[in-house]
């Protein structure tokens, strides 16, 4: 039961293309679902943002933007060049295991009609954000868990494979010999994914992937997947998307706050600034953690900040790709 038609509608100034993009879903072939380049765009410039200094991620949501794809198609492709990273020990593939040995995997979208989806401690599927999606379009869910969600994942054409690596396990195994539990995160090492784009039909889309802090509780679940918290859109003012210790974004459900502060007037910045002190001063235990927003607004207008310096944020705007070093409440 799909709950909106994602193909475009074609006119004598449009160009029909179809784009398939295997880094959508490994294993299987996913078209993107728009279906036009528009030769006319209403916005000069797309815009693509994204958490941490993931280059070649938010230069492949970018690209797509510029060649007049919906900004959901845009960052479910961009997203997915980190969920298949096995580098990446924070997101899909490759990500550092729960206390037991097991990989799982978080993930949300939000388009520009405000319909979303979400999956929750998934294993064996790499590419979550895809799979929410599906769950967005295909069920009249919005969440779908564990392994509910992986049959649902099967019987759609994800593929299953084991998400654990030689080298996360490796790492795990080490872990074990002193089973030291701090679910802090690490201030100078990137996390999940957000990523936010606004697509040159003016409309604002969003998705958000991880596998979450290292080592966590077995059925841990963080912000990364709770719609409000981890990411939101509303298309009439813009999004946001959060990283960092997802305890904390939820207790202020902060991508929410972000963007009702935009409906009442303030930047990108400035929002992304109040809802980090919102976070501060209700934990004095803030400088043992980190997080971080980032957002955007109808106009392309962006900002982002964080609690501990180390945060970047990637800009895709004017067919230019670039980090930049975000300000912090703390100082060095």
């Amino acid at each position: 039961m799909k709950r909106r038609n994602f193909i475009a509608t074609t006119s004598l100034n449009t160009i029909a293309i179809t784009l398939g993009l295997t880094s959508i879903a490994r294993g299987k072939d996913y078209k993107l679902n728009s279906k036009t380049i528009i030769e006319k765009p209403m916005k000069e410039h797309a815009v693509a943002i994204c958490t941490w200094e993931f280059t070649k991620a938010n230069a492949v949501a970018g690209e797509l933007l510029d060649k007049g794809y919906e900004a959901i198609d845009a960052v479910i492709a961009g997203v997915a060049v980190e969920e298949e990273n096995i580098k990446n020990t924070t997101v899909g593939k490759g990500g550092s295991p729960d206390r037991e040995g097991n990989v799982t995997l978080d993930a949300c979208v939000m388009d520009h009609t405000g319909n979303c989806g979400a999956v929750m401690c998934v294993e064996n599927i790499t590419n979550v954000a895809a799979l929410a999606r599906e769950v967005m379009n295909k069920t009249p869910h919005v969440i779908l868990t564990g392994k509910g969600a992986e049959d649902f994942a099967l019987k759609n054409g994800f593929n299953a494979e084991k998400l654990l690596t030689p080298e996360s396990e490796e790492a795990w195994q080490e872990w074990l010999k002193t089973s030291d539990y701090k679910p802090l995160i690490n201030i100078e090492n990137h996390d999940t994914i957000g990523m936010l784009a606004l697509d040159k039909k003016g409309n604002i889309s969003g998705a958000c992937t991880t596998s979450g802090l290292a080592y966590k509780m077995k059925g841990r679940v963080g912000d990364s997947p709770i719609i409000g918290s981890g990411l939101f859109i509303d298309n009439e003012i813009g999004g946001a998307a959060a990283t960092g210790m997802g305890e904390e974004v939820i207790k202020t459900v902060g991508s929410f706050l972000i963007v009702e502060l935009m409906r009442n007037g303030m930047s990108p910045q400035e929002a992304c600034e109040e809802a980090i002190r919102r976070i501060v001063s209700k934990n004095p235990n803030h400088v043992n953690f980190q997080v971080a927003y980032i957002a955007i607004n109808k106009k392309g207008d962006t900002g982002s900040y964080c609690i501990h310096p180390g945060f970047k944020m990637m800009q895709y705007k004017s067919q230019e790709n670039k980090a930049i070093t975000t300000d912090s409440y703390l100082r060095n």
